[in-house]
């Protein structure tokens, strides 16, 4: 089976420049990125300069060669990007710093050239575009006008220098996070040390440990090395019977990247006063509003209002979780009862959780292998897309030993697109969470030529195989494979020929996370949980009690869950709309105000989680991590959909999984997301469904 992209010879030896198809990750080197930037950064400045003289207002003088300049830059800055993410090293970051400041300098050249926004504006009045044409001629006026098209003179000069301001801030405020939870580990050493762990987690802290230089390190005997990445934080926090520890992990964990060189405290204020001067100048009052008009929220008074509705529905199932909780630990005889903690709440939430549902996480790890999990989770695809996934491992230069590569086919054997998936946490290089990207963007421009097929990185941060074991996945890492494998799907099952609307581009941001919390919902479903879930020993399949148990569980804790989540949107708003960044109040000022409504358990004083909160000041959800609610009444209204015609309706399920890919999957950014989703639903999208299936009452 062949690859994707048309893949001619490159026009330099340097990796950086090849400009297509999949990127050679076996050959590139941190010292390779300042030439190859020099070099691509003159050759496109030459060919944007070329088109602004030669250029006509149609389709072909105007977006089709601008697509091939953007996408050129893009394939470069993409791999750059990428790589910044899963093989960060001190050699790489010092060569990304120093090309950033020039590739956006040229992509605010771009963005802010009146010659090609004029001819747009031109082109926006044709009558012979498709609607994927016409969304990117829109898209392409309205992302030029934010861009500040329309400065002049200082003005125009301080835009740009803001542009450059934050892209530096971002980037050092990513870095620090990941060389702060990079900095802490706590060394355990004694039986008391480790009580209450569970042999997943001491296999790991041993294998932190030998990585860190203790040799003999065992599951058995230790030393055990806690580090504040999620595969090893989270269980911790969950089953360690030393409050003591829990509270030293838990304080390190809320305080990283907010003391010394590390401190991303001031950048947070740097970073909002520039976002406010640039929205400023743009004729915004705010950047909430700016972000906005890029989104589908018609404003920040829908958001607070989805917010509010979420907070009102959520506050007091949230307030009785907790009381139940502290009851429980009375129960046990907990001397913290009467004060339960932040940093008891996940542990005594998961002896209550054992308790009432006789459900212990990580006795079902067995159960799902990364494997096992990958077969359940193609054939769900299959049974919903018609497509068929196999490994296409060796067919794709990779840039770790973990990383695979998979093709993707249709119901005749055709392909139709890839991905490569890296799924493990690798705290050295590796930042956290959990993502998927563009590799190569689907394209059919020119009919004489085969498709260009899409590929996709999907990362994860799940636990690694250790002493001989494939990883074994906490439930939660089964959801977020599903998650990111959502977004891929978008991306790789996209119909749509032009890049610029297909699979995620053009997409409404607060629409993009449909696909992937829809995915998640199946998880739930027996017949995809069943095919995925056997232990990874035995081959024995998950116990029904224990399915049962999963189900009954889900909503447990499901207010504080809802309320955590409005929180963060919450505060995100508010401190890009009435936050003033000159003001009295400080950002913490601003958190604990809000957080009288939309917590149950005040944070503490040194609660400086703002400080490593990436999405918003290191990624793309700055006044807008509204998104995942936004998105989640619409994938669950969709879920619905399945729903309604029976979930074990074999040919109901096809024929509705066949309308989802038609228009959810297939349509991109070529529609506005409310169009697609009334293509798919035939109606509007209703928050019933998603606080039904939150567990909570729909007025």
């Amino acid at each position: 089976m062949t690859s994707t992209a048309a893949t001619s010879a490159p026009t330099s030896t340097n990796p950086f420049l090849i400009g297509q198809g999949l990127p050679p990750f076996d050959q590139f080197q941190p010292d390779q990125v300042e030439p190859a930037i020099t070099e691509l950064i003159s050759d496109l400045t030459t060919a944007l300069e070329s088109l602004e003289q030669t250029m006509t207002s149609t389709w072909e003088g105007l977006a089709a060669p601008l697509t091939k300049i953007s996408e050129r830059l893009g394939w470069t800055w993409g791999v750059l990007g990428h790589l910044m993410g899963v093989k960060n090293s001190p050699e790489l970051r010092a060569a990304y710093e120093a090309v950033q400041p020039a590739l956006v300098q040229f992509a605010t050249r771009l963005s802010q050239s009146k010659v090609f926004y004029n001819g747009f504006k031109q082109l926006a009045q044709a009558t012979n575009l498709s609607s994927a044409q016409k969304r990117i001629v829109d898209a392409a006026i309205r992302d030029a006008e934010l861009s500040g098209v329309g400065l002049e003179g200082a003005a125009k000069e301080q835009f740009n220098q803001i542009q450059q301001q934050l892209a530096e801030l971002s980037t050092q405020f990513s870095n620090h996070v990941l060389d702060a939870t990079k900095a802490f580990s706590l060394t355990l050493t004694t039986q008391e040390d480790i009580a209450g762990l569970p042999p997943s987690l001491l296999s790991l802290a041993a294998q932190a440990a030998r990585e860190a230089g203790e040799e003999t390190a065992t599951a058995e005997t230790g030393p055990w090395r806690i580090t504040l990445d999620i595969p090893s934080y989270g269980p911790f926090l969950k089953h360690s019977r030393r409050r003591d520890l829990r509270e030293k992990v838990y304080r390190a964990y809320i305080s990283r990247a907010s003391a010394g060189d590390l401190n991303n405290s001031p950048l947070i204020d740097k970073t909002l006063a520039l976002r406010k001067q640039q929205a400023q100048l743009l004729g915004f009052e705010t950047y909430a509003d700016l972000s906005i008009a890029r989104k589908m929220a018609p404003s920040v008074d829908a958001v607070e209002g989805l917010m509010e509705e979420l907070r009102s529905a959520s506050y007091e199932a949230a307030s009785k979780e907790l009381e139940d909780l502290k009851a429980f630990a009375k129960q046990q005889n907990a001397a913290e009862a009467d004060d339960l903690k932040q940093w008891d709440i996940p542990f005594w939430a998961e002896r209550m959780r054992e308790t009432e549902f006789d459900l212990n996480d990580e006795e079902l790890r067995p159960y799902f292998p990364l494997p096992k999990v990958l077969n359940g989770l193609f054939e769900l695809a299959s049974r919903l897309f018609g497509v068929t996934i196999t490994a296409a491992d060796g067919q794709a230069p990779i840039w770790h030993p973990d990383v695979r590569y998979f093709a993707i086919a249709d119901a005749n054997d055709n392909p139709v697109a890839y991905f490569y998936l890296d799924p493990y946490s690798r705290s050295a290089e590796k930042r956290g969470g959990a993502w998927m990207d563009e590799c190569i963007v689907r394209a059919h421009t020119e009919p004489k030529n085969p498709v260009r097929l899409p590929v996709a990185y999907l990362v994860c941060n799940q636990s690694p195989p250790i002493d001989g074991k494939p990883s074994l996945m906490t439930f939660r890492e089964v959801e977020t494979l599903f998650h990111e494998f959502g977004h891929g799907l978008q991306h790789m099952l996209t119909q749509v020929d032009y890049p610029g609307a297909a699979g995620i581009n053009n997409v409404e941001w607060d629409a993009v996370e449909l696909p992937s919390q829809f995915m998640e919902n199946w998880c739930y479903d027996r017949s995809t949980l069943f095919k995925m879930a056997r232990h990874y020993e035995t081959g024995a399949p998950l116990p029904e009690g224990d399915y049962q148990k999963l189900l009954a569980a889900r909503n447990f804790m499901t207010g504080n869950a809802i309320l955590r989540q409005v929180n963060f949107g919450w505060l995100d708003i508010e401190l890009h709309s009435r936050y003033q960044p000159d003001g009295s109040d400080s950002i913490w000022d601003v958190r604990d105000r809000l957080s009288e409504k939309t917590t149950v358990l005040p944070p503490l004083a040194e609660d400086a989680f703002l400080c490593s909160f990436g999405h918003i000041f290191a990624g793309g959800y700055a006044a807008g991590y509204y998104s995942y609610f936004w998105a989640e009444v619409l994938s669950a209204d969709a879920f619905a959909a399945f729903e309604e015609v029976g979930i074990d309706n074999e040919g109901a399920v096809q024929e509705t999984g066949k309308r989802f890919r038609d228009t959810v999957l297939a349509l991109g950014g070529s529609r506005h997301p409310m169009e697609v989703f009334q293509a798919f639903r035939g109606r509007e999208p209703s928050t019933d469904a998603l606080l039904r299936h939150r567990g909570l009452k729909v007025a």
